[in-house]
Formats: C-alpha cells, structure tokens, sequence
C-alpha cells in the first residue's frame, strides 16, 4: 500500500514531466527518470535494479503520452506514414537490444550513460542546434537502420527518441512540422518495444519490489501517467504564450544541473 507522500511524489513527478512534454515536445523520460530515481531511493528500491526500474516505468509511461501525441498529430496531417513503417522494425530491434543491455549493464553505467545523453539533449535545446537539410530521405534499408540507433539509444535512456529522430529527418529535408508529428508516430513503437523490453528482461529478477511488473513499478506508472495526461495540454497551451528560446534555454540549464548532480554521485 502506497503511502501519501508517495502518491503525492508521483502525482508531482507525472505532472512536471507532462508538462515540460507538452511545453517543449521532449519525451517526459528526461525528468521521469532522474526524478522517480529520488523517488524509489527514497522508497528504498534495491540499488542493483533502481535505474532499471525508473527506466522501465518511465518508458512504460512515455506508452501513454506518445500515443495521445500521435494521434494529435495524425489529425494535423503531419504524420509520414511511410517513414513510420520503415522505421519500426529497426525500432523494435534497437528497443529489444537496448532492454537487454540495460539489465546487463552496471548501474553505474546507466547513470554515466543517461547524463551524458542529458548533457547532449541540452546543448541542442540551449544553442538551438539543428542539422541543417542537406540530403533526402534515405532508402527503406537506411531508415531502418537509422531506427535500429534510435530504438537503442531511445530504450537505453527511456525516451520517446524525439531528441534524435527529429533532427534525422530534417538533415534529411523533411518540412519540421512533418518531422515533428512523424518523430511523435515513431515513439509510439519505441515506448511499446521498450515497455516490452524492460518487463520481459525483469521478470525473474527477485530484488523488485511488490507492484512490479518486470521492471515496470506499476503504482508509479499509475500515478505518473494520470498527472501527465493532465498537465500535458497546459504545457502545450503555454509554448505558445511564453517565449520559446528563453523557454529551451531555462530547460537546458535544469538538465545540465541534473546531469551534473547524476555524474556527481558516481564520484
């Protein structure tokens, strides 16, 4: 039974990661993950399966927000459905061989690995980095291997894969708004390959806690999801009120300050 200041934790965790999601179109995971870390420290997880676990449920709640985010987008017409189904077999290959990695990878590694992957995200969002169009859209085999590297890197750091696949597809010409909606279409199967990934790759491991469907801790996904699904059209409404550079470079400081206090503990 979860006690109130839990409830109340992952109430606060869903809706600031809702959100930010719907304020500047980042997966929730780059706030979910740091912050249910706290969370499950403070609720005593095992140390051997609590990053797993934050990247599991944080996943698993990317589930939720990316399908409501594709079908948004879908209605706007900017959804490249060919590019969608080109680049799902190499997602859900990358999503099952970063699921893997991760339950065999040291804790520490997840950790140096996810804040160096902060640390990335939030150059790009401070200087407003964008690979300018110099190319097209590769062939069938090549946009499956680019998804085979996103589902990886996506399931490694339990994020929708926006932060990549966006600037892949405008390197590669594609008008923004389609590229947007389209990276939107492909979190779906990166949230549902990895989701998959973290339950399977957790189910026998004994040092989870009760609630736990492999590495999914299903009270936080719950409440995590319930809040974001919320906040998210806030966030949404806001992008378009409050100043977007001030807004990205805000948010690039707060992930270089959780990267730092990340790479900090490993000292």
């Amino acid at each position: 039974m979860l006690s109130v200041t839990a409830v109340g934790s992952y109430l606060a965790i869903g809706s600031v990661s809702g959100f930010f999601a719907g304020l500047l179109g980042i997966g929730g995971g780059i706030i979910l993950v740091p912050a249910l870390l706290v969370a499950f420290g403070a609720a005593d997880f095992p140390p051997s399966v609590i990053f797993q676990a934050a990247l599991g449920t944080s996943m698993a709640t990317i589930l939720f927000t990316a399908l409501s985010s594709l079908r948004s987008h879908h209605r706007h017409g900017g959804v490249m459905l060919p590019v969608v189904l080109n680049f799902t077999p190499g997602v859900l290959a990358g999503t099952a061989l970063g699921t893997f990695i991760a339950r065999h990878v040291p804790t520490a590694g997840l950790t140096a690995f996810f804040a160096l992957f902060l640390i990335a995200v939030a150059v790009q969002l401070g200087l407003g980095i964008r690979p300018k169009p110099g190319r097209m859209l590769p062939g069938r085999a090549g946009q499956g291997l680019a998804g085979l590297v996103i589902g990886v890197v996506s399931a490694l750091a339990a994020v929708g894969g926006g932060a990549m696949t966006v600037p892949f597809l405008t390197w590669c010409n594609c008008p923004i708004r389609k590229a947007i909606g389209t990276a939107a279409a492909v979190g779906f199967p990166i949230a549902l390959g990895g989701t998959l990934g973290y339950i399977v790759n957790g189910w026998d491991v004994a040092a989870l806690p009760a609630g736990s469907l492999g590495f999914v801790y299903l009270p936080a996904l719950l409440w995590t999801v319930l809040a974001g699904v919320m906040t998210a059209p806030f966030g949404a409404r806001a992008a378009h009120v409050l100043p977007a550079l001030v807004l990205r470079r805000v948010f690039a400081v707060l992930l270089l300050l959780v990267a730092a206090k990340m790479l900090a503990n490993l000292m």
